[in-house]
């Protein structure tokens, strides 16, 4: 009698392990009631502090949305670009929805989804420094956010042409390069053409242009969550496919870029590339 039941306790013991060992992310922020979405607040118009000094951009209302859908509390983490991936890692992050771009090296770590927006990496400088071509680069000191896809591809160009690093200066958040830039510790800053958009509107930077698009490049952004976690991402998917069928992410776009969201955006993302 001992023995058996000493088997049953076994056995609804390895039982429960087994449930609790398939729970995936998605059961496990619903039963919390709060979505941990990390964001990058310094990359204004996609994350930024308002004038309450609350989070606020397109990326933290895909965030509000998402946790809307869910049924569960928003909570925005305030990341910076190095800090995307580990944070997703020590668990501190259910979900990234932080213009990460969708690189292979970077799904090696992490899994991405559906993209859900594009941009282009631009330069700008002092109107003075009359930058035509990206090749006018080539005896200006540089500058980009450390962990960026416009650093990385900014680093590629600069070998192909064989200009050397010597000019370039790595800076630890997109808020350090847009500052450096300004005291004029560098000459150009490479950015998205959104952020760099948002820059021009400020009287800070009223002096300076946006200048040529690195060549060759749109950068596809996707959300990015644990690599192991497939029903989550699934659902995640599907969260992206409703945000373009709901009219929610043009509204989004309407809200922080002041129009519509171009046709052909639209129509890349439904085509996922």
């Amino acid at each position: 009698m001992m023995r058996k039941l000493a088997t049953s306790l076994v056995l609804s013991c390895i039982a429960f392990t087994s449930v609790n060992a398939t729970a995936d992310q998605l059961d496990t922020v619903i039963q919390r009631g709060t979505l941990n979405c990390g964001v990058v607040l310094d990359f204004p118009p996609m994350g930024y502090f308002d004038g309450n000094n609350q989070p606020a951009g397109f990326d933290v209302g895909y965030c509000n949305d998402l946790a809307a859908a869910l049924g569960v509390e928003s909570n925005i983490l305030n990341l910076t670009w190095g800090d995307r991936i580990p944070s997703l890692i020590s668990g501190k992050t259910d979900v990234v929805i932080g213009s990460t771009s969708d690189t292979l090296e970077r799904a090696k770590s992490v899994g991405f989804t559906y993209p859900y927006f594009v941009f282009k990496f631009q330069v700008i400088a002092p109107k003075n420094k009359n930058i035509q071509s990206f090749d006018d680069l080539k005896n200006l000191k540089v500058g980009a956010a450390l962990g960026t896809t416009y650093e990385t591809e900014y680093l590629a160009y600069a070998e192909k042409k064989g200009w050397g690093t010597d000019n370039y200066t790595a800076f630890k958040s997109e808020n350090d390069a847009y500052l450096g830039l300004y005291q004029g510790k560098v000459d150009a800053v490479i950015s998205t053409n959104t952020n760099i958009a948002t820059k021009l509107q400020s009287a800070e930077f009223k002096d300076f242009a946006a200048g040529p698009f690195v060549p060759n490049y749109d950068d596809v952004v996707g959300l990015i969550a644990k690599r192991s976690e497939g029903a989550w991402i699934s659902y995640l998917n599907l969260f992206l496919v409703h945000q373009i069928r709901d009219g929610n992410m043009n509204t989004h776009y309407n809200k922080h870029f002041g129009s519509d969201a171009p046709a052909d955006l639209i129509q890349s993302l439904r085509d996922n590339k």
